[in-house]
């Protein structure tokens, strides 16, 4: 009885080893390293000087700034059409689903660095856009060397690779609402729209937070589209925190620092995830 009790645990020992040696110790080593500094090519404990250091570093702000900026901009931006992309492709009066549903998820299995390289291309000073807006008798845009407008572009980028992912996650959800809630609202007369607004959202309530929560996470680690489209720039104008982070460990070596910007996140997204859960009052 004693050698079949223990039998359980070494099925699950594989899994419980790797996700220590690969996943906690990682995370712990981390959190004590946010607590060090660099002394002499040792780390030494410094105490809470990483943490208060930021708040005075005037660099992180502008990160967290910019950060902040995309993620209320992009997000809701990518739900909504998102939500209303899924929501046409839904429709029974639709023909070739499969091919729009394939289109508009492409972008989605695209290569990160590919795709941003060819917006690049694309946004130069004498890249398809402008040559677009010289031809219809626009002005060209600056679109990588303005502040703002290389905030415009990374928006762009980012709501053109990802309104495909979350339209699947949508449409999985569109197709498990019962169509005879659809048709008792269309016998008392609900129009489109009001169907829409009254059983749509309200039904797909917990599927729309879910891809809420995954875009925030996501925004708030963004690194590879500013890091290939425009490299921060211009005057750290599209800087990310993912981004200054990654210059904190490996360009500067500053590790310790780095792994405190790295708990910072970590916080940012619970409280964000928990805003989220509070305001849609779902406390499961």
């Amino acid at each position: 009885m004693r050698v079949k009790a223990h039998v359980p645990y070494l099925f699950i020992a594989p899994a419980v080893i790797l996700f220590s040696i690969f996943m906690l110790y990682p995370i712990i080593s981390s959190f004590i390293l946010s607590f060090q500094t660099s002394t002499g090519g040792e780390m030494a404990f410094n105490g809470l000087d990483n943490y208060t250091r930021l708040f005075s570093d005037a660099i992180f702000l502008t990160a967290l700034k910019n950060t902040f900026i995309i993620l209320i901009i992009q997000v809701p931006v990518m739900m909504i059409l998102a939500l209303i992309v899924a929501t046409l492709l839904n429709s029974a009066l639709l023909k070739l689903k499969g091919l729009f549903r394939v289109a508009f998820f492409l972008p989605a299995v695209t290569s990160l660095v590919a795709y941003s390289i060819i917006f690049s291309i694309m946004l130069m000073n004498d890249g398809l856009i402008n040559q677009i807006l010289a031809a219809v008798g626009l002005d060209a845009i600056p679109w990588l060397s303005n502040p703002f407008w290389a905030k415009v572009s990374l928006i762009i980028a980012m709501t053109w690779r990802w309104v495909g992912y979350n339209m699947v996650i949508y449409l999985a959800g569109l197709q498990n609402i019962p169509e005879e809630l659809y048709e008792a609202a269309s016998m008392d007369g609900a129009s489109k729209i009001r169907q829409f607004f009254s059983i749509t959202i309200p039904q797909l309530k917990p599927v729309i937070l879910f891809t809420v929560v995954l875009s925030t996470i996501g925004t708030l680690q963004l690194f590879d589209e500013p890091y290939t489209l425009t490299k921060g720039g211009p005057s750290d104008s599209t800087l990310t925190i993912g981004m200054y982070l990654y210059q904190t460990g490996f360009r500067y070596f500053d590790f310790g620092y780095a792994s405190t910007i790295a708990y910072v996140i970590v916080v940012l997204i619970a409280i964000l995830t928990a805003i989220q859960f509070k305001v849609t009052g779902d406390d499961k």
